[in-house]
């Protein structure tokens, strides 16, 4: 395996596990929404991280797929992992209140 494919693979499994974990915190919330209505607040918040790491989940997917057979496409694929990653990037810069 090459070195790229393996940092791809690195990439794809770290969104994939954080895609999991946020799926699973939002059905806990929805489950515990009734009895805790301050969890809505989060809501918004949560569906947006959920969001931009399934899209990377799914683009660092494509793209090592496409690395590791080698398919014309693949630097489209590593465009939009890269874009998409960048877009989590600016999702979690901290900022100055």
């Amino acid at each position: 395996m090459r070195p790229f494919t393996v940092l791809i693979g690195i990439v794809l499994g770290s969104a994939a596990s954080i895609t999991f974990g946020l799926s699973s915190v939002l059905v806990v919330f929805w489950v515990l929404m009734r009895e805790h209505p301050d969890l809505s607040r989060e809501m918004p918040r949560l569906a947006v991280s959920l969001a931009a790491f399934a899209v990377l989940t799914t683009a660092s997917a494509g793209s090592f797929l496409g690395q590791a057979r080698l398919r014309p496409w693949r630097l489209w694929a590593h465009f939009g992992t890269a874009f998409s990653l960048g877009i989590v990037i600016l999702l979690y810069w901290p900022r100055r209140a």
